[in-house]
């Protein structure tokens, strides 16, 4: 895999529809994606000391978090419609490479801030519900 700019790292939003039809949150600086695991731990007394775990079992689970500047777009509206309703929704992480990632995601933080004569930001956290894939 060769080198890629952070600019082109993209959290898309999907529309409730069938098909879905993803829309970029608009303003945003910062992205940052974690793969989380949690394996089953198998150890025995068999184990010769060392920890065992099962491999394809356990929780998995995909964390993004966002920042940027608030633009008022529809996609960041809707993204704050879920974090008030506390609702999931479709979302795609693209990459400069053209890789995507796609799953249902929870908004678990929406934080706004802004100065005087400045500009309003954000920061966002999203947890997976159910897999997550990638295309």
């Amino acid at each position: 895999m060769g080198v890629e700019k952070g600019s082109a790292f993209l959290l898309k939003i999907g529309d409730g529809g069938a098909p879905v039809a993803y829309a970029t949150v608009a303003g945003m600086r910062t992205t940052q994606l974690s793969v989380n695991g949690e394996g089953v731990n198998v150890t025995n007394k068999d184990s010769g000391g060392w920890r065992e775990l099962l491999s394809g079992a356990g929780v998995r689970s995909v964390s993004v978090s966002a920042a940027g500047i608030f633009t008022g777009s529809a996609a960041e509206l809707r993204l704050r419609g879920h974090a008030l309703a506390g609702t999931i929704e479709d979302y795609e992480l693209s990459f400069e490479s053209g890789e995507k990632m796609r799953g249902r995601f929870l908004v678990t933080r929406l934080d706004y801030a802004g100065d005087y004569n400045g500009e309003r930001n954000y920061a966002l956290s999203l947890e997976s519900s159910g897999p997550v894939v990638s295309l």
